[in-house]
């Protein structure tokens, strides 16, 4: 009886678990399932594989594509990683180049602005996103993380976590209960125009090892319930020596075009 007691006092003491502590932990599990100190330290990832675009969920696009992600120190940038995403056979084709200060669209033709709004609403999806936030913003000043409820999402068991920051930003996410791997999140924003409220989803599947560090090869986003997105990756590298810093920006003797 004694055992039985002991037993049932532990369980009501973890359900008296205050939320915002019980989130940090499940955030903490996350970050170690990915390969805590190994992903902390990831210097670069290269994403291989086919990319699809929707509109209005029909195939609007399809491209061979190569992501890479090339992770700095904590800096006076708006964000710390640089990404250029390359389509087509030769990377040379065309390419989105985002790094702290601009996104800029790479072809034959030179070096064209993204178009308004696109690389603020790129800084903004970035710092919604749950990897991001694991591998930079966890101890920043402000931010929260608020246990939810458990549930199920896609027959997979899942602890779902509200974090939101400094700046009221708010993300929420679902977690693996056994494998603690992240595999949705959602946020909100507001056209900047319409001052419409629009839903951002982002489902992640078919996390493998690489290196010591899980990632996802299978990413899906949808927006206000529409598929948008999908990039399944057919190869995926971490901390490869062979990339070179040029890849993160933009060619020097690149002709400066306006924006369209």
């Amino acid at each position: 009886m004694r055992s039985l007691g002991l037993i049932l006092l532990v369980t009501a003491l973890a359900g008296a678990q205050p939320a915002t502590q019980r989130g940090r932990a499940i955030a903490d599990q996350a970050l170690a399932a990915l390969g805590g100190a190994k992903y902390m330290s990831m210097t670069n990832r290269v994403e291989q594989g086919r990319l699809y675009s929707f509109y209005r969920e029909q195939l609007n696009g399809l491209a061979t594509a190569r992501v890479y992600t090339k992770y700095e120190k904590p800096g006076t940038g708006q964000i710390n990683i640089r990404e250029r995403q390359s389509f087509g056979k030769k990377e040379e084709d065309y390419a989105y180049l985002f790094t702290d200060t601009e996104g800029v669209q790479i072809s034959f033709r030179g070096i064209r602005p993204l178009p308004a709004g696109q690389y603020e609403r790129y800084i903004d999806t970035m710092m919604h996103n749950i990897f991001y936030i694991l591998r930079y913003r966890m101890d920043e000043l402000g931010m929260i993380f608020e246990f939810k409820e458990t549930a199920v999402f896609d027959n997979n068991p899942v602890e779902i976590v509200d974090i939101t920051d400094g700046e009221n930003r708010s993300v929420t996410v679902y977690f693996h209960r056994t494998t603690h791997m992240p595999i949705r999140q959602v946020f909100y924003r507001r056209d900047p125009d319409s001052k419409r409220r629009i839903e951002e989803t982002t489902v992640y599947n078919k996390y493998r090892d690489i290196g010591g560090v899980k990632w996802p090869w299978s990413i899906v986003r949808f927006r206000d319930g529409n598929k948008i997105f999908e990039m399944y990756s057919e190869h995926v590298a971490v901390n490869d020596p062979k990339i070179d810093d040029k890849v993160f920006a933009p060619p020097a003797n690149a002709k400066r075009l306006k924006p369209d």
